[in-house]
């Protein structure tokens, strides 16, 4: 049976605490970077969603061997990965339906010398154009081809050697390649305009706690000195940063008292603080977020009283992941919003269903909406609407529990890609909720 759909009675104040998963992002390098090494590689805090599952299976169909200690801690070993797997119709098929599978092809031109992949699948949000990878996978001797025909993308060298990488744009999983490229090279990688997001950051300290030589962690310039070999390691992964955003609009929409548990504070740059900017009150308690119930929350302005602005832009500027969840938040706000979405032209176009709510929402064009505030006046009403893709799911799904009556939204597997077992973890504070 499939259970594709969540019926959502809204309109119900949530309580209590509640606990991020483990970062959706960061695992799909972490698990990824598994292949650089025939030792043991353990990872905690594995979020159990959709996406990072898929990824699990595909290194399985490679030869990893995955011993499940927990839904969310595994002990990988990539020692029997046969590297003529990725050619074959099975790892083609499989790989060609997770957007993260072009994660696997740094360490496994690393590793192997080779590497294949079909054009990924994953959100439909607009183009998100390759050309950053397959770009640096060139600048390291390798060759590239695209079969046409087949769709399907092709790299492989006789020996990697170090240089000076100039990234087009500070793409994540582009920089995440390259560093699992630059640690099993010859001589030295310098990578400018690298991608510096926690995530990223992450991947070093694996990587070199793997025995790599990174430096510059945390700037957008990366050093990286290659080494013959990596060894095992253990590893914990951060909280998902975009969970914890989504919680904190979903306490403000439904007027909730919500406590975020182990945030990881200092690694959520600034997100707290946009969040603020929408007048949503957040306490930091030791290392918990606050969300304390509000019967209203106003806009900032400018300083000359122009419009707020909220756009994304690569680390430390604000998270893409988040604008949908800022826009459905800014609904029940007083005051106005632009919200630009610069790096996605299709994220936006979600807006139709909540305007259908009772949302005051002008769509200006595929990248920027403005939001009236209609500040309490009335409740979002329940619809009947889908889910195109993760972001938008999380952020229909937040308008459905703060909205009068019952929703229903369809194609539900876009939020379990990225978000782990969501229904049983909001009952648990006081959801109304069931997946038919």
């Amino acid at each position: 049976m499939n259970l594709d759909t969540f019926e959502v009675y809204g309109g119900k104040k949530l309580k209590g605490e509640i606990i991020p998963q483990g970062a959706k992002n960061e695992a799909l390098q972490i698990i990824s970077a598994v292949l650089l090494t025939d030792e043991d590689v353990t990872i905690h805090n594995i979020p159990d969603i959709l996406d990072v599952n898929n990824l699990i299976e595909l290194l399985e169909s490679l030869g990893v061997s995955v011993n499940r200690h927990s839904r969310q801690s595994a002990t990988f070993n990539a020692g029997g990965v046969d590297p003529e797997i990725i050619s074959s119709d099975n790892f083609k098929k499989r790989a060609g339906s997770l957007r993260g599978s072009v994660l696997v092809m740094g360490p496994m031109l690393s590793k192997f010398k080779k590497a294949f992949m079909p054009q990924p699948g994953g959100d439909k949000i607009g183009r998100r154009r390759l050309d950053t990878h397959f770009n640096g996978f060139k600048e390291f001797g390798a060759e590239f081809d695209y079969n046409i025909h087949q769709d399907l993308y092709s790299v492989k060298a006789d020996k990697l050697v170090g240089k000076k990488i100039l990234l087009e744009e500070p793409s994540v999983t582009g920089t995440a390649n390259m560093l699992m490229c630059a640690v099993l090279a010859e001589g030295v990688t310098q990578i400018y305009n690298a991608a510096c997001e926690p995530y990223i950051q992450q991947l070093c300290r694996m990587l070199n706690a793997m025995g790599a030589k990174i430096t510059g962690i945390g700037s957008n310039l990366l050093t990286i000195e290659g080494v013959k070999r990596l060894h095992g390691t253990t590893h914990k992964m951060l909280p998902d940063m975009i969970e914890i955003g989504s919680f904190i609009g979903m306490a403000a929409m439904t007027q909730s008292d919500l406590i975020i548990k182990d945030a990881r504070i200092d690694m959520l740059g600034n997100i707290p603080n946009v969040f603020r900017k929408l007048g949503i009150t957040i306490n930091e308690v030791g290392d918990d977020l606050h969300i304390p119930e509000q019967e209203k929350y106003k806009l900032n302005t400018f300083i000359d009283g122009s419009i707020l602005t909220i756009y994304d832009a690569p680390w430390p500027g604000f998270t893409p992941d988040l604008l949908s969840v800022i826009l459905v938040t800014a609904c029940q706000a007083e005051g106005s919003l632009l919200v630009h979405q610069k790096m996605f032209e299709s994220r936006l176009y979600f807006t139709d269903k909540l305007i259908d709510m009772g949302a005051k929402i002008i769509l200006c064009d595929p990248h920027r909406a403005t939001i009236i505030g209609i500040n309490r006046e009335y409740q979002l009403r329940g619809i009947n609407m889908s889910s195109p893709d993760i972001r938008a799911g999380i952020a229909l799904l937040i308008a459905a529990l703060s909205a009068t009556g019952k929703s229903t939204i369809h194609n539900i597997h876009q939020i379990d890609r990225g978000y782990q077992n969501i229904e049983n973890r909001l009952l648990a504070i006081g959801a109304e909720l069931k997946r038919v």
